[in-house]
């Protein structure tokens, strides 16, 4: 980590290739106060020093998480396999061409993060607002986290003590509000607190390989079912032209990796717009099959009955299933931190620039307000967490956050950097490109606007 410069992990070898599955959340530095010139600190640490087939493993791994446990009921709600995968297919090609786009932008504007490039490139009032949604998004993603803690915890508790699901648990110490508790204080907590997150990598890179072994259990599930695993009805159209769209906050939450891909291209040995072009197809191709597969194969298992959670939908004693519970809580427990340090990173940025006070020169006070930030933020998301059980309603508004990330900003991106062109005439391409920024910001903002109204009335009519 770097400790020289005044924003947070600035190094550009914080960037480089490993097996840590939160480098989606390490990814999303602070863009608070620079006091290195950009361009001196670039020659002092020459290029980057990962390579293309490297950065299609981090944003595969930035990608994948695990929002793929929504997949199979996101495909019962886009109404069966065909318009799940279509659904994907046609939002895949704006996705990959927000990815690039953020790469253009980023070496237009010499800035290596997300946030810095919206500011360069937008201006402030944009700048600000990407920094609230992510701030928003991450504490939003770690409220989905404490649900899927329990969640999991319920079904091995069950297992454990014998008891029949329905039922509901008899005992004290096997409530969801107690174990998502003692949980949350004994392990989340303590891993939050400290300023820096690089000891996590290890138990991380376990993260990574559950996220894949869950993707193989559901898989595997369905070649060879259990006998008592039969599906209630699969659904082969949408009941509705307008169902179709509640799938999208699943899609969207799935291949959000857009906030971290700027530091991972700007991190690489050639960073050019056309090679990052291929290692983001390459890394969607990739991440298209792990949420299809899992989508595909958990949807035909359960049918319309899927839960929001596939794992909730088999039995507590499967045992391969009951390891994937496992290694999902693991991932969680690892994610958790990252995601909040992010958040935090991100207020931190923010009031640091409102006061107009250097990292530097905020020493002391930066440990009292990072403790009150935590606590705050942990205790905020672990008593929303115990009475929002369904995951479902939690993502249906941190999908709509992502599509944000995924369409608009990059869109305005696109638009204002065409804008500041100065040219004499203007061609067909610079028409074509700021149009398809337009549509870009408009399909954002129209998936942004109708899942969150989807939310809210589902909350409202429940």
């Amino acid at each position: 980590m770097a400790q020289g410069t005044g924003s947070i992990n600035s190094d550009y070898k914080d960037w480089e290739w490993s097996d840590d599955a939160g480098e989606r959340a390490r990814l999303l530095q602070s863009p608070s106060v620079e006091t290195v010139p950009k361009n001196s600190e670039s020659q002092g640490n020459g290029l980057g020093a990962t390579s293309a087939l490297g950065a299609v493993f981090i944003v595969v791994n930035a990608a994948l998480g695990a929002g793929l446990l929504n997949f199979p009921a996101a495909f019962s709600m886009a109404g069966g396999v065909a318009a799940g995968i279509t659904l994907q297919m046609c939002m895949l090609i704006f996705i990959i061409g927000g990815l690039v786009i953020l790469a253009y932008c980023s070496q237009a504007s010499n800035e290596r993060t997300y946030q810095e490039v919206v500011w360069a490139v937008c201006g402030k009032v944009p700048g600000v607002l990407c920094e609230v949604a992510i701030a928003v998004y991450t504490f939003g993603t770690c409220i989905a986290f404490l649900i899927i803690i329990g969640d999991q915890e319920d079904k091995i508790i069950a297992a454990l003590v014998k008891e029949p699901e329905e039922v509901g648990s008899s005992r004290w110490y096997t409530d969801r509000k107690f174990t998502i508790s003692i949980t949350a204080f004994l392990l989340i907590l303590p891993l939050s607190i400290p300023k820096e997150i690089g000891f996590q990598k290890y138990a991380s890179s376990l993260s990574v390989i559950g996220t894949w072994y869950v993707t193989a259990v559901i898989i595997i599930k369905y070649i060879w079912p259990d006998k008592e695993l039969v599906p209630v009805e699969i659904p082969t159209s949408p009941s509705t032209w307008t169902a179709v769209f509640n799938a999208m906050p699943t899609i969207c939450f799935g291949f959000q990796c857009h906030v971290s891909s700027v530091p991972v291209f700007n991190s690489m040995k050639q960073p050019e717009v056309k090679t990052w072009g291929a290692v983001v197809t390459a890394a969607m191709v990739i991440a298209l099959f792990v949420y299809t597969g899992t989508g595909i194969c958990g949807f035909l298992t359960f049918g319309a009955g899927v839960e929001q959670d596939v794992l909730m939908s088999y039995p507590s004693n499967d045992i391969p299933v009951a390891l994937a519970r496992a290694f999902i809580i693991l991932c969680v427990l690892t994610s958790y931190p990252i995601l909040h340090f992010c958040g935090r990173a991100v207020l931190e940025g923010l009031w640091l620039r409102y006061t107009g006070v250097t990292v530097e020169e905020d020493v002391v006070r930066e440990r009292r307000r990072r403790l009150l930030q935590t606590i705050s933020w942990f205790l905020l998301t672990l008593l929303l967490a115990l009475f929002i059980p369904d995951i479902g309603k939690v993502i249906s508004v941190i999908g709509g956050l992502a599509a944000c990330f995924i369409f608009v900003f990059p869109g305005l991106c696109l638009i204002q950097a065409k804008l500041s062109e100065i040219q004499e005439t203007r061609a067909i391409s610079w028409w074509a490109q700021v149009c398809y920024g337009v549509f870009m910001v408009t399909l954002g903002a129209f998936i942004f606007g109708q899942t969150t109204a989807n939310a809210i009335f589902v909350d409202l009519t429940a």
